[in-house]
């Protein structure tokens, strides 16, 4: 009887040990941690404070993988401990990039409104010089060309002006930027066509 009642003794000991001693997963910091990434998401921190957002999404990614790993653990020697130092620093850092984005986002309306504001100029500056562009044989297939891509450009831009207008001044930002980069090519191109006929001509 003593050993049975010295074996339940143990049994129950050894039981409560594992029950007490085993650390649960942070699942409320987790839960925390994702929520405040949803809300930066929400909020386009991962377009306009891309930086901020991306060091958040490290820190909870580590975070979990810190879990997986203290789950392949033996319960009673698992620590969730710096598991929850990282949650806790990517709800932080989510919550500041989400922050981060009005004064960013107002940033980057300024530059794309200077960008389409300097493309505007460039397209007029390019319809000018294909005026004076050689109109030869193969000049003329030359303008055709450029006047396809002009077009092109301009149809881009109108998307560009149209996403502005929505909002959306990443958009507008990055094609405004793209189609400038475009004008500024034709305009050198048709001013290399512009000299060579002059000096052709003299």
């Amino acid at each position: 009887m003593k050993v049975k009642t010295l074996v339940t003794v143990v049994v129950v000991v050894f039981t409560m040990a594992l029950m007490l001693g085993c650390a649960k997963v942070p699942q409320a910091e987790l839960d925390a941690a994702q929520a405040a990434m949803d809300a930066a998401k929400a909020a386009e921190a991962d377009r306009y404070a891309v930086a901020e957002f991306n060091a958040a999404k490290d820190s909870l990614n580590a975070a979990k993988a810190e879990i997986e790993k203290q789950n392949s653990k033996f319960a009673l020697f698992r620590s969730y401990g710096n598991a929850k130092e990282l949650l806790a620093g990517a709800e932080n850092a989510f919550n500041a990039a989400k922050d981060a984005v009005a004064a960013n986002k107002e940033q980057v309306r300024g530059q794309a409104e200077e960008l389409l504001t300097q493309a505007a100029t460039a397209v007029d500056e390019v319809k000018k010089l294909m005026k004076k562009a050689p109109r030869g044989k193969e000049g003329r297939a030359a303008l055709e060309a450029m006047n396809s891509e002009l077009a092109a450009v301009e149809a881009s831009l109108a998307e560009a002006n149209t996403a502005m207008a929505n909002g959306d001044y990443m958009t507008a930002h990055d094609k405004a930027q793209a189609d400038l980069q475009k004008l500024n090519a034709l305009a050198e191109e048709l001013k290399e066509a512009i000299a060579k006929r002059k000096a052709w001509t003299r």
